[in-house]
């Protein structure tokens, strides 16, 4: 699991929703540290630094670094609240962590090889039921992604979650058995009416 270096953050003696908006107007996002049976702090990050990592996707399910006056915390963001209209951020919730702790977390699933499936050769569209597999794994080991190899796979063809191999200490976080993570589906209207055309003029 990659990590982000260091971030300095600074302590938010006043919170509220005025305390926020002051926290904003000067270029700064306001979060709070919970977790580990210890108190919340309130704190704020530099807006610049905060919105490049999340551009990146260095941020959400990632291993963070948090220094509150010369004091560093291990941290997980768990929720990062964006502006619906400017779609930049405006909250964060970080949760504490010990090396022990167990998580739950959305990994990203990888697709390979899209080039050695048939169906997709032919057409076919790769339909992803599932674009993040819920897991439950150490804080020291969460997966950057789950990967699934679509060689010699063919329209109609099903990948359900008990084909993929999950990353090693790690188990699904839900109840639901087998589900669906991706199709190879039939190709598009425009897709077939162009191969009737091709036969068409073949004939």
């Amino acid at each position: 699991m990659s990590e982000i270096g260091t971030l300095v953050a600074q302590p938010r003696e006043r919170v509220g929703k005025g305390s926020s908006r002051a926290a904003r107007r000067a270029g700064l996002v306001p979060a709070v540290i919970y977790g580990l049976g210890k108190p919340p702090v309130s704190i704020t990050l530099p807006f610049n630094i905060v919105s490049n990592e999340l551009k990146k996707g260095r941020l959400a399910g990632h291993l963070i670094n948090l220094e509150v006056d010369g004091k560093v915390e291990r941290v997980i963001p768990r929720d990062i609240q964006v502006d619906v209209v400017m779609d930049f951020p405006i909250h964060i919730d970080f949760l504490r962590l010990s090396k022990d702790s167990k998580i739950e977390v959305d990994v990203p699933v990888h697709f390979l090889n899209e080039e050695a499936s048939p169906g997709l050769k032919r057409g076919g569209v790769l339909n992803i039921v599932h674009h993040e597999i819920p897991l439950i794994c150490s804080a020291e080991s969460i997966p950057e992604t789950i990967e699934i190899d679509l060689t010699g796979l063919d329209i109609g063809d099903a990948i359900h979650i008990d084909d993929i191999k999950l990353p090693e200490g790690t188990s699904l976080a839900t109840t639901e058995r087998d589900f669906t993570v991706a199709t190879i589906a039939v190709p598009s209207a425009g897709v077939e009416d162009a191969e009737v055309v091709a036969e068409g003029e073949g004939e």
